[in-house]
């Protein structure tokens, strides 16, 4: 249904809701513009899978075409600038330095999960979070979106090989979570190219 359809059932609802009642109105909606609760899909991917996309597509944002970052690189300048480059668990805006939405790869699916689309590598692009969240359950024909193509890995590797390198002269970093579970997706990641 096309978004003028939506706004159309919308309005005839609200008209109907005033000259003829709750049950006009809902057989309105029922009809014209359903709730369709969406598929509940599982998302199965953890920094393994992630890394590997990411590694795919070069650390670029298929839906810009800009560089992203690996996504321990900013938890790193966080812990050792805390005042520099704030993060909060909750990421409020007033909290969070805007490099953690703007510059931190991210998993989207293209074909949104839920909208039926499948939860696997081939469905898989890398994005922001900013673009992710604007994204939303859209599909990129509905937003007149494109895909960027892949960037290259050997090009820009998202700050891969120096968060390596880092955590491998700072042990204090292991006891990050948030930093630790990266470490060995990302060794064997650049192993793997």
């Amino acid at each position: 249904m096309a978004r003028a359809d939506n706004y159309s059932a919308i309005v005839a609802a609200c008209r109907a809701l005033s000259e003829k009642g709750v049950s006009a109105a809902a057989d309105l909606i029922a009809h014209s513009y359903p709730f369709v609760p969406p598929a509940q899909a599982g998302r199965r991917y953890g920094p393994e899978q992630k890394m590997a996309l990411f590694i795919r597509d070069g650390f670029v944002d298929r839906y810009s075409g800009e560089r992203l970052l690996l996504p321990p690189v900013l938890d790193v300048l966080h812990l050792a600038l805390p005042d520099s480059v704030p993060w909060t668990s909750g990421w409020k805006a007033s909290a969070t330095h805007p490099s953690f939405n703007d510059l931190v790869a991210t998993v989207d699916h293209i074909e949104p999960v839920t909208r039926n689309g499948v939860d696997s590598l081939a469905n898989w692009v890398t994005t922001s979070m900013a673009r992710n969240f604007a994204k939303s359950n859209f599909t990129l024909q509905e937003l007149g979106w494109s895909l960027h193509p892949p960037g290259s890995f050997a090009e820009w590797d998202g700050l891969s090989r120096w968060f390596v390198a880092y955590y491998a002269t700072h042990p204090e970093l292991a006891a990050c979570a948030r930093v630790r579970q990266w470490y060995k997706p990302t060794v064997a990641g650049l192993a793997a190219v």
